[in-house]
């Protein structure tokens, strides 16, 4: 594989820490900028909302400049972001850093897989695209858990600061090391993702998306102070949890990935919403005590994710029948769909620690999910009747 490669990964390793490390800072930083715990996490859903409209409009805007050029850009604009996130002299400032941050991330990883199959033989892009996509999954493990030990024995800003120089650094080795010659591949416009957007099958998957994602953000947003106030950690040990999630995380992504490709799309998202509506809620019972608070978290990790390979195949299925002309355009709109669900995930967790209590988050995200469930089978069972039209149709001809 070659060494652009690896640039691409350090910039998906990178984006993905900040993306998720401040989860285990929210506390901190609430304390540090003088603001509401929902204040802080409402940085999350900026993020997110900035990820959402970075993918489809900005990956639009710059469909026709040059590969290279446009991840020059975005990697420069999260380098930016994240050195003013350091340098953030007060929470508004945060605010605007965490929104270019994500941005940059949309684009990134809109065009990251293009490029990645672009700089290999065709037969070896699927690998391509994976080693990429590994370092999403090595930030969950490593650099979410790390960058949180970081923020608490240095300071929040110190995390940011870190994170920049790992962007900067693989802003250099793509800018040296990715060719200038990249095939272009077609623009992709707005008006085609709007014509995606009028499939009323798809947005039905986008909104299980959402509602899926969202759930389990409801309660993570807030998972730091949930550990420290009602399961009685401290700080310096939040840490540690992450890196049991973040275990967790990518066993559980792997295991639904597979889960899927065995029983497909709809049974595994059954199997999943399910078992994670059920760890949700137990989780309202166990957090009061240290050892099954860790324990229902190592379990939650691994079906906080494993929605995703199921949900991105169902998306590509139904965008293969409903709208064969703009399947990239689908299975992106879905990563939109995913950030979405994050935003108000997040923001509606704050809502519900501000009015009723910290405790109150993992039981509403447990019934959000469960209409994720709902609209599953619902969507199944859409299946199960345009393939008896579509045979009644064959068989009368």
């Amino acid at each position: 594989m070659p060494l652009a490669l690896f640039a691409l990964t350090l910039s998906a390793f990178a984006i993905g820490t900040t993306e998720f490390v401040i989860v285990g800072l929210i506390p901190t930083m609430a304390s540090d900028l003088n603001v509401s715990l929902p204040s802080a996490g409402l940085l999350v859903s900026l993020y997110a909302l900035g990820v959402a409209i970075g993918a489809p409009v900005l990956t639009a805007l710059t469909g026709r400049w040059p590969r290279k050029r446009v991840l020059l850009a975005v990697m420069s604009l999260f380098v930016l972001g994240n050195l003013l996130a350091w340098q953030a002299p007060n929470y508004t400032t945060l605010v605007v850093a965490r929104i270019l941050t994500g941005l940059a991330h949309g684009v990134f990883f809109s065009i990251g897989s293009t490029i990645a199959t672009g700089l290999v033989a065709k037969e070896k892009a699927a690998s391509a695209i994976a080693i990429m996509f590994t370092g999403l999954t090595v930030a969950l493990v490593t650099g979410v858990p790390l960058g949180t030990y970081i923020g608490q024995s240095f300071g929040w800003q110190a995390t940011f600061l870190i994170v920049a120089l790992l962007g900067l650094i693989a802003l250099i080795g793509s800018a040296i090391l990715v060719p200038s010659n990249l095939k272009q591949p077609p623009a992709t416009k707005l008006v085609d993702q709007m014509k995606v957007l009028t499939q009323p099958r798809l947005l039905l998957v986008y909104l299980i998306t959402a509602l899926g994602y969202g759930g389990t953000f409801t309660a993570f947003t807030y998972l730091a102070p949930i550990l420290e106030q009602v399961s009685g950690f401290e700080s310096t040990a939040i840490g540690l949890i992450m890196l049991v999630y973040g275990v967790s995380v990518a066993v559980g992504n792997i295991w639904g990935g597979k889960l899927a490709d065995k029983a497909g799309p709809i049974k595994a998202l059954t199997i999943i919403f399910t078992l994670l509506a059920a760890i949700l809620l137990m989780f309202t019972f166990t957090a009061g005590n240290k050892i099954t608070a860790v324990a229902t978290i190592l379990i939650w990790g691994a079906f906080a994710f494993g929605n995703v390979p199921g949900l991105q195949v169902y998306v590509v299925k139904l965008a293969e029948k409903y709208a064969p002309n703009a399947i990239d355009v689908a299975s992106g709109l879905n990563i939109a769909a995913f950030n979405v669900g994050i935003a108000l995930g997040s923001w509606g967790g704050g809502v519900i620690v501000a009015e009723t209590g910290l405790m109150n988050t993992p039981w509403v995200g447990a019934i959000i999910v469960v209409l994720a469930l709902m609209l599953t089978r619902f969507s199944g069972a859409l299946d199960k009747r345009s393939v008896s039209a579509d045979t009644t149709v064959k068989v009368t001809v």
